[in-house]
């Protein structure tokens, strides 16, 4: 079996186990790619206007955690360390756009 369909069946497995469908989950979390970066920019764009950034930044989160907000409510059997490593993956990237929109607000 080539690795392709190991990753697949290993991938499709994850639902059954998790109760969660693995198309929506995966269709989530690269739909809400090209939102979350727009939202990011909207952020840095009302930084360099010195205008709120309290909508773009919150909707920048939202959609960096879609997926996973998903996993949480549709999930059920959940191991404690998805758990864990949702909260990692979540203060990573609230760390990540900080430090992306004060480097772009330094430039201003």
């Amino acid at each position: 079996m080539e690795w392709w369909e190991m990753f697949k069946e290993w991938f499709l497995g994850l639902g059954e186990n998790y109760g969660v469908n693995p198309y929506i989950f995966g269709s989530i979390y690269i739909g809400a790619i090209p939102f979350f970066f727009v939202c990011l920019g909207w952020t840095i764009k009302n930084i360099r206007r010195k205008k709120s950034i309290i909508i773009p930044a919150m909707l920048t989160g939202l959609f960096f955690i879609s997926a996973y907000f998903y996993l949480l409510i549709a999930g059920r059997n959940i191991p404690l360390w998805v758990y864990g490593f949702i909260a990692v993956l979540i203060i990573y990237g609230i760390y990540s756009s900080i430090t992306k929109i004060k480097d772009k607000a330094k430039g201003i």
